[in-house]
């Protein structure tokens, strides 16, 4: 867990900052996160990172939006080279992160690092979790963030007396896929499948929402992003119906998965198949664009995946991590074959 001294710093560094930019992972965990602290202070600019890792190739924001705080939220793998640059302008770095610890930035000075994982009473909540305990803001933005990493918070009991119309107190891919709240979450994760600028655009629209009423109904200001999941919902229905039929020809504990698209949906797909066949213990989900390969993981029971990718990716060139339910992994579609073939020796223990 991250404790009230270190909440408490968190706090501190955005009360300090006037020019604060966000790093956020591109998911709703990352969204939410972003959302609540910059709500919080009423300033700074965020950016979505839609790759697997913040490198140095984004040091160009750094010079171009020139900030006195930089705050990494929810982002599994940060480069040092990133770190360094920061470092090198004189740019303190807040980490909140809840994936496994990273030693680079464990061990940067210039980096205060906040992870439930290094705690002697380690715990991995979502990012989104954390932040609403340094806000004590904007529960229904948190609970977002929370239930769309699987995960139903302390909090949950009385957020269900306030949105008992829209919300149920269920297992957490339950409420996702069975109550209005949970389209608001697919909502949001659509909103961010889209082009940069409108995703900035999105950003701003949602730094003044007043509750999630607002989104769900017919509000205009409201109508572009209603109509981007409209739109991608078409599409990810589609891609889910095509997975369905594909679940009856597979056998065993493995279901695989692929498609090709330049939308990337393979979460949401490897999320929603584990809902509905339970009685699969591991989701492969493979988006393919050019020779690349966008891999989402799932398992359920008392598997490690974490575990499942290291072996997996033995004699490839493809890089992967995450949680013990929950990896992702970018790979060669060269190495693709090699890959499928290692996890299918692995399960057959």
């Amino acid at each position: 867990m991250i404790g009230e001294k270190e909440l408490a710093e968190i706090r501190e560094w955005l009360h300090r900052s006037q020019n604060p930019v966000f790093f956020f992972d591109n998911d709703v965990d990352g969204l939410s996160s972003f959302l609540l602290l910059r709500r919080y202070i009423k300033t700074g600019k965020g950016v979505a990172i839609k790759n697997p890792s913040l490198n140095k190739t984004y040091s160009r924001k750094l010079n171009e939006l020139k900030p006195d705080v930089v705050f990494i939220l929810d982002i599994p793998i940060v480069e040092k080279d990133f770190l360094d640059e920061c470092k090198q302008l004189g740019m303190p770095v807040v980490r909140i992160d809840h994936h496994p610890i990273e030693e680079s930035s464990k061990n940067d000075e210039n980096v205060h690092y906040y992870n439930p994982l290094a705690s002697k009473e380690a715990s991995s909540e979502p990012v989104s979790y954390w932040c609403y305990k340094v806000t004590k803001k904007d529960d229904w933005i948190a609970m977002a963030g929370c239930v769309s990493d699987w995960f139903v918070p302390d909090f949950a009991e009385e957020f269900e007396k306030n949105y008992s119309d829209i919300f149920a107190l269920k297992k957490p891919e339950e409420i996702l896929f069975e109550t209005e709240f949970g389209k608001l979450i697919r909502i949001l994760d659509f909103a961010l499948k889209d082009s940069t600028s409108n995703v900035i655009k999105m950003l701003k629209i949602l730094r003044d929402v007043k509750d999630p009423y607002e989104i769900l109904q017919e509000n205009k200001k409201y109508e572009d992003i209603r109509k981007r999941y409209e739109h991608l919902k078409k599409k990810y229905d589609l891609l889910l119906e095509k997975a369905i039929d594909m679940e009856k020809k597979e056998k065993g504990k493995l279901f695989y998965f692929e498609y090709g698209s330049d939308l990337g949906m393979s979460a949401d797909l490897a999320n929603e198949l584990l809902y509905l066949f339970k009685e699969k213990e591991v989701f492969v989900i493979v988006r393919i664009k050019d020779s690349i390969a966008k891999v989402s993981i799932r398992g359920r029971g008392h598997r490690d995946m974490r575990k499942l990718v290291e072996n997996a990716l033995k004699e490839t060139e493809g890089k992967g991590g995450g949680h013990e339910h929950a990896c992702g992994v970018t790979i060669g579609t060269d190495d693709l074959k090699k890959f499928k073939k290692n996890i299918e020796e692995i399960l057959k223990d």
